[in-house]
């Protein structure tokens, strides 16, 4: 990919700064196209917003309270095509609404239903009515006290950085340049008019000059920092705020369905959610100042998801129940600059067009990434002048597409590379070692990240291209030593880099743990 960058004559036709959802998404639409595209991600891929969601591809039921049919209508549709794009990734997943007094039943059933209706054919399942026995059965640990029956509705579940990787290898198939620690330091312009951007290899702090037809703006919850490169004067257009998860043991919701608690003490809609074996919970909505690229989870976030589990769960979890917590920071887009440059493509999502001719693209959310590239390379293709040519990622294929994935066991999320790593393994029966007794990830993952997923560190391996740092941070923390051996091996790196490697994941990685400062919560 650096031969790539460097072996470029004359300008790109679109630069892409950012490597989340968005980024990513526009880089595959502009690649699929046929442009020359490239994309530079300060860090890496999915390193932000995009590996630190909810894990859902779904529609959004709570939009449809807020009566905003459109959003619902897209959202219900593009998870339709992301199912059939990416099965290897994706899947339906039952949810479960628990109603404790009366009117809860007819009044969520209701929406639910009109859920359904909205989502015609990309439907993931009919949602119905549950007696009191029959939600016992699909959660066997919800609280009985008061239960009066519940509601059953499907939605999409997947795993977010997995698929950010694939998107990546996409891209790079449809012949995109994609660059991870690549930061974009300055805009380069003629008079007043990008053209181009200056930016350091962080690897090895080569400085390259970069000239391009259109750049967009995708970096999420850092997109005011670009905005201000452009026009110094820019108006803030994101308001951040933090969503925390914490991660349980399986045994807290056994079972294969999910609970949706349609409104918390915040006022949001809380999911716990069965994902890889273990429970995922979230989130909370607190306003931050400003982003951060290794967001803190605040021990009243945490408190907040204990004491919400406590009152839907006969089992109550308290904070050394908590096998990890991670905090994803949500780019609200609050107000721009001039509404006159603004086009708003949906209630969503927002294109932004500068004077200069920096797009911007910001809010949305993951389910609705592939609508939201179309609409920015449609835009990138006017202001760049170039040959008119519609999208075709409806109907493309996800890197590792495969219709039956799960016949690959704990390899499933590969899809169809899962046979290649099986092979890996028979060449190098010493990568089929497990690297933890309770995982079953084993070395030659490490070594695929490596050589074929553009993985460059320890962090990137353990909490992106495996989940460990996700599912269990301790349990990470533990086999950062035979990752980095690895990786070493795969990318020449010597002993002190794995050391360095090693102490410098152990740090972050007690970031995920909760702080000892946090009291056992009472329900």
């Amino acid at each position: 990919m650096v031969g790539a960058l460097e072996d470029r004559e004359g300008p790109w036709d679109i630069v892409i700064v950012g490597g989340g959802a968005t980024g990513l998404g526009c880089a595959i639409d502009a690649a699929s196209r046929g442009y020359a595209t490239l994309l530079l991600e300060q860090h890496d891929f999915a390193k932000g917003t995009s590996g630190r969601s909810t894990k859902l591809v779904h529609g959004g039921v709570r939009y449809l309270k807020q009566g905003n049919v459109s959003l619902v209508l897209e959202a219900l549709k593009e998870r339709g095509i992301l199912l059939k794009n990416a099965p290897h990734l994706v899947h339906d997943l039952p949810f479960v609404v628990p109603n404790y007094t009366w009117w809860e039943g007819p009044y969520y059933g209701i929406g639910l239903k009109m859920y359904d209706l909205l989502a015609g054919r990309s439907g993931f399942g009919r949602s119905r009515n549950l007696s009191k026995e029959e939600t016992i059965e699909h959660i066997p640990t919800i609280e009985p006290d008061g239960l009066d029956g519940g509601v059953i509705y499907y939605d999409g579940q997947f795993d977010d950085a997995r698929l950010a990787v694939n998107m990546a290898q996409t891209a790079a198939e449809q012949g995109g340049v994609l660059l991870n620690y690549f930061r974009v330091v300055d805009l380069l312009k003629n008079g007043d008019e990008v053209a181009g951007v200056r930016a350091i290899d962080e690897e090895t702090g080569r400085e390259h000059e970069v000239r391009a037809k259109v750049v967009i703006n995708a970096t999420g919850p850092f997109t005011d920092g670009l905005r201000l490169m452009d026009d110094p004067g820019a108006r803030p257009m994101i308001v951040p705020s933090q969503g925390v998860h914490i991660v349980l043991d399986r045994s807290f919701l056994p079972g294969d369905s999910a609970i949706m608690v349609p409104k918390t003490d915040d006022g949001r809609i809380l999911f716990a959610i069965p994902w890889y074996d273990r429970v995922l919970v979230g989130t909370t909505d607190t306003p931050i100042p400003s982003a951060s690229l290794e967001p803190v989870p605040l021990d009243e976030e945490i408190e907040f998801l204990l004491v919400h589990c406590a009152r839907y769960l006969t089992r109550d979890p308290g904070p050394e129940d908590v096998l990890s917590t991670f905090a994803g920071i949500r780019p609200l887009v609050g107000v721009t600059s001039d509404d006159d440059e603004t086009a708003s493509i949906s209630r969503d999502h927002t294109l932004h067009i500068a004077p200069s001719g920096l797009v911007t693209i910001a809010g949305g959310k993951w389910t609705t990434y592939r609508k939201m590239a179309e609409d920015t390379i449609d835009q990138a293709m006017l202001l760049g002048d170039l040959e008119d040519r519609d999208s075709v990622t409806k109907t493309l294929q996800i890197h590792g597409y495969h219709q039956h994935a799960d016949q690959f066991g704990s390899l499933a999320e590969y899809g169809s590379d899962a046979p290649a790593i099986e092979a890996l393994v028979r060449d190098e029966p010493a990568l089929g070692e497990r690297l933890h007794p309770d995982y079953d990830v084993v070395g030659a993952q490490v070594a695929w990240a490596a050589r074929y997923e553009s993985a460059r560190t320890v962090e990137d391996v353990l909490a992106r291209r495996t989940r460990l740092l996700i599912l269990d941070a301790r349990a990470s923390m533990e086999v950062a030593p035979a990752v980095a051996a690895i990786l070493a091996e795969e990318l020449g790196r010597d002993d002190p880099w794995q050391a360095d490697q090693v102490e410098a994941y152990r740090t972050l990685a007690r970031g995920y743990l909760v702080s000892s400062t946090l009291t056992s919560t009472d329900a």
